[in-house]
């Protein structure tokens, strides 16, 4: 009997630009780790770990240096549950190190900019019958898989959704530099 294809192996291909960018998401607590916390770590960097689920961590191994990825705080309020961000991998996959080695492994993200308008899970469940591929985007379908790749007509309109984001050292529209 000949095997079908996994539709499952198609989701974990991140979206891939011109550039050879992928786009992925990365969901975490706020009282865990938050926006705030990834901001002000040394140069913005710190590991993205702790994953346990076989598809995020093999979501998280796909990644490569110069990926984007959308920052998402999760929670149970469903107001808490938002885009706040992006962030970029800085390093690829590595294994534990030390006393974490336990612990599995993690890339390494650096913070690239915060949303102007943070983007709710609401407004994005909206969108799934207007935005090419959003109905297939993870977030909606598998809602507790923690890193996920982003289609990128999916990842321009939560952008653009955003109002863009400010990065470090830019002076907002109206502000001195």
């Amino acid at each position: 009997m000949p095997r079908k294809a996994k539709p499952a192996a198609q989701a974990t291909a991140a979206a891939t630009t011109a550039t050879g960018v992928q786009y992925w998401l990365v969901k975490t607590e706020p009282g865990e780790w938050s926006w705030s916390d990834q901001a002000s770590a040394p140069g913005g960097v710190a590991p993205w770990d702790g994953v346990r689920n076989h598809q995020a961590m093999k979501n998280l191994r796909a990644m490569r240096t110069g990926d984007r990825c959308l920052f998402y705080h999760s929670g149970a309020g469903a107001t808490s549950r938002r885009v706040v961000g992006v962030v970029e991998v800085a390093r690829t996959w590595y294994e534990g190190e030390g006393k974490d080695a336990a612990a599995g492994g993690a890339v390494d993200v650096r913070a690239v900019g915060e949303f102007r308008n943070p983007v709710p899970l609401g407004d994005i469940k909206k969108a799934a019958g207007e935005v090419e591929g959003m109905r297939e985007f993870a977030l909606l379908r598998q809602p507790r898989l923690s890193v996920m790749p982003v289609p990128s007509k999916v990842w321009d309109w939560i952008c653009d959704a955003g109002g863009g984001f400010v990065q470090d050292g830019e002076a907002e529209e109206g502000e001195e530099a």
